[in-house]
């Protein structure tokens, strides 16, 4: 495991959502790594347990729990499965969350002549509000749900904490992107309101918002088939003044900080980019 420091976890039961994608299954590690019985949460159960199978390998315990996001009695299902196998949550990852390509515009500029309907060009005006909707239901309503269902585990606890998924785009919208960037300015916005809210309970609330990491999801759009940088990519690299992308590890730090109470326990209620200076950068 490549974690910058550990920190006591032992007794903890962490629930990651998402807990099969690149980012988060890190996280997930992560967190078993310092002794948290973690529950690996996806809708895809073999990705699930090729993270747990990793984890148990270095001696961590962890369990595979498939459900969706969205689906409130799913989560209600799954929180029952991990009070039985687990115990209570005491950490609450919220990492589920994607664009699709549907809630996407093809330029990143309008043009008068886009709106001649050219075959394969999604204008704004094209954009149908149902897939907006499901872009923006991942995103907010998917760390909503699961906040709603485990942090009825927390109330009274000491040192329970929540972590939220935003990203860059709830600092600055980026260009083709709506649906996704107004999802996770709205998760970054809800991290204050129930930082706020859970404030007289225990329970502490933050978000960490990730800069520009290559992943499955983006990595078509970030590097050519020949393995160099697609347009979009080099506009990214040029404004992050440390000159490249992430990597997935260097999430961890702040992670881990934020989960230890003897470290962070007056933090709440923030939104920590981890960019390489991308959002202190105005291009000039």
């Amino acid at each position: 495991m490549n974690v910058p420091f550990k920190v006591d976890l032992e007794g903890k039961v962490a629930v990651v959502t998402g807990g099969s994608g690149v980012l988060c299954s890190e996280f997930a590690k992560a967190l078993a790594y310092c002794g948290a019985k973690v529950a690996v949460m996806g809708r895809t159960k073999e990705k699930c347990d090729k993270v747990v199978e990793e984890i148990r390998g270095f001696g961590g315990t962890a369990i595979t729990v498939c459900a969706d996001v969205l689906n409130k009695d799913e989560m209600i299902s799954a929180r029952q499965l991990i009070h039985k196998e687990l115990g209570t949550c005491d950490i609450l990852i919220n990492g589920a969350g994607g664009n699709h390509p549907k809630g996407t515009t093809t330029r990143e500029h309008l043009f008068k002549e886009d709106l001649e309907a050219i075959e394969g060009v999604r204008t704004f005006f094209d954009l149908n509000p149902i897939d907006v909707e499901y872009v923006f239901s991942l995103n907010f309503t998917g760390t909503l749900i699961p906040a709603q269902v485990f942090s009825r585990d927390m109330v009274g606890k000491n040192d329970a904490v929540i972590i939220n998924i935003s990203s860059m785009n709830a600092f600055m919208p980026l260009t083709k992107i709506p649906a996704y960037s107004g999802a996770k300015a709205a998760v970054s916005n809800f991290t204050q309101w129930l930082a706020v809210h859970f404030s007289k309970v225990g329970i502490r609330v933050n978000a960490i918002a990730p800069g520009f990491f290559l992943s499955e999801q983006n990595r078509a759009l970030l590097i050519n088939p020949d393995g160099s940088y697609t347009e979009r990519a080099n506009k990214i690299i040029n404004h992050t003044p440390m000159g490249r992308f992430g990597q997935n590890h260097e999430l961890l730090g702040t992670l881990l900080f934020l989960v230890d109470s003897k470290a962070a326990g007056f933090v709440n209620g923030v939104v920590i980019p981890v960019d390489g200076g991308f959002s202190a950068y105005s291009g000039v």
